[in-house]
């Protein structure tokens, strides 16, 4: 059985590699506010590509294990922590963490809810359903995208996730470089405002996606 202390240091290390992947997954994404015809010609390029590389698919595995690992962590720690009866009520952060490190449970809970049907309506669909097939017989990757992204169902739980997402890191930042002791006491101020600032950019640019291509095709 893993201790306490050791169940925190593996949710920071994998905290950190997803919080990392993110941004990855945000800078190849960003595609998608090209206009139309070049969006579809370089997102589908951007994606065969990934699907054909042999270290994305050892990061793809590492990706998995992060966050089954990250999710497990997290509920094994929010069930201790209710049982010993701990919270953070008293602790002298900002106001948004203090509120998200009350609840990274239940924020947890919702970012785990949207990935499995995040990946049910792409990585499922692209590897082992029937997604739509380019002029050339290939998997469209980019009409896949656009055909879920102009649901609004869809676009609305996509928003309210990033939402999760956004105040689960600004929590989860500063509490893994706070433990994992990588910074200095004078700089605390500095973490909290970079990882904010982080924070806030990659979920509202995550959200602004849906958004863009659900009003660019209807």
């Amino acid at each position: 059985m893993l201790s306490t202390l050791s169940r925190k240091m593996l949710m920071c290390l994998t905290g950190l590699f997803l919080g990392f992947f993110l941004l990855i997954h945000f800078l190849g994404n960003l595609q998608l506010f090209l206009p139309q015809e070049q969006a579809h010609l370089q997102f589908n390029a951007y994606s065969h590509f990934l699907s054909g590389n042999i270290i994305i698919k050892i990061v793809s595995y590492v990706l998995y294990a992060s966050i089954i690992l990250h999710a497990v962590d997290g509920l094994m720690i929010t069930l201790k922590n209710k049982k010993s009866g701990g919270d953070y009520q008293n602790d002298r952060r900002g106001r948004a963490s203090k509120w998200a490190s009350r609840n990274m449970g239940i924020l947890g809970t919702l970012i785990l809810i949207f990935l499995v049907i995040h990946f049910q309506n792409f990585w499922y669909v692209y590897k082992f359903g029937n997604p739509p097939l380019d002029e050339n017989g290939n998997k469209d990757l980019y009409i896949l995208v656009v055909t879920v992204f102009k649901e609004w169902w869809y676009v609305v739980i996509y928003v309210l996730s990033m939402i999760a997402l956004c105040y689960h890191m600004i929590h989860g930042l500063y509490s893994s470089v706070r433990t994992l002791g990588l910074y200095h006491p004078k700089f605390v101020k500095w973490v909290k405002i970079t990882g904010t600032a982080y924070s806030i950019i990659i979920s509202l640019g995550f959200a602004l996606m849906p958004v863009y291509v659900f009003f660019t095709y209807h």
